[in-house]
């Protein structure tokens, strides 16, 4: 009996230690977006439909990270869903006590007050189940589920999405958009997709993957990881309002520069997660 109630409070006293990891993740992966001002506006500004399709979706993604990393050692479908739940709510205690001590959240209007939460919850619940794997010190903890084909493109997916979740909001990222010629469009297109290419499979990094040679791992994760880049790209940008009032052109402008840090991001993940 003297056992069991001490492994149980060893449960209890390890998921209090992952759940302030995650607290901490959340922090440290949500603190750009929090202290950013097109965020705080879009709060209240983006369309009731856009940001509940952005929280709908990124449950899903969510719930793949539980899997390959998650803030806890807790596995399978339903531990995986409990943990993408109690993530969630991480990111907004940690949204709402940001947005407080900043004073801007608009508590006028609790309809406004949510609508900035949920924009702001969302990277910090990524944050807090990447939180294990950056935040941990135990050696012992390295027994994350190896990623299959699709979970390696998926995990590129998350990074490219994180990525530019934090850029797609500010003006900057249109100010280039707009300033970019197609010649150098076409040129930061070309190196998002040699930097994809070098930093994954050539930078040697700890936790690359090993491919039988550069031209097959080109083919099989470099373009179709830009490819989801482009799409994660084109996602937010729809979601914050970037993709709104533009023609083709400008629209693949704004895309591909938005592309470039994805790119960053997607091969980030693949080396982090």
């Amino acid at each position: 009996m003297t056992s069991m109630q001490d492994a149980a409070r060893a449960d209890d006293s390890a998921y209090i230690r992952d759940l302030g990891r995650a607290f901490g993740g959340a922090l440290l992966f949500s603190l750009p977006l929090l202290m950013t001002m097109e965020m705080w506006a879009l709060g209240f500004a983006a369309e009731p439909e856009r940001r509940l399709v952005f929280l709908l979706a990124a449950l899903p993604v969510l719930f793949g990270l539980a899997h390959y990393a998650g803030f806890s050692a807790r596995r399978g479908p339903v531990n995986n869903a409990l943990d993408t739940l109690v993530a969630l709510a991480v990111g907004f205690v940690t949204a709402a006590a940001l947005l407080l001590v900043f004073n801007v959240l608009d508590l006028s209007s609790p309809a406004s007050a949510v609508g900035q939460m949920s924009l702001q919850a969302v990277p910090a619940a990524l944050g807090a189940l990447a939180a294990r794997r950056q935040l941990s010190g135990d050696s012992d903890e390295g027994d994350e589920d190896e990623a299959s084909y699709p979970g390696e493109l998926f995990l590129m997916l998350a990074g490219a999405l994180y990525f530019a979740m934090n850029l797609a909001p500010t003006e900057e990222m249109r100010l280039i958009a707009y300033m970019a010629t197609p010649l150098g469009a076409l040129g930061v297109l070309i190196l998002s997709v040699i930097l994809l290419h070098l930093i994954v499979f050539e930078a040697g990094f700890a936790g690359q993957e090993e491919a039988e040679t550069p031209v097959r791992a080109f083919f099989d994760f470099t373009l179709p990881g830009y490819a989801l880049c482009l799409l994660a790209s084109l996602a937010m940008l729809w979601v914050f309002g970037g993709a709104d009032g533009h023609g083709l052109q400008a629209l693949m402008a704004n895309v591909v520069i938005l592309a470039f840090p994805a790119a960053i991001g997607a091969a980030a993940a693949r080396l982090l997660v």
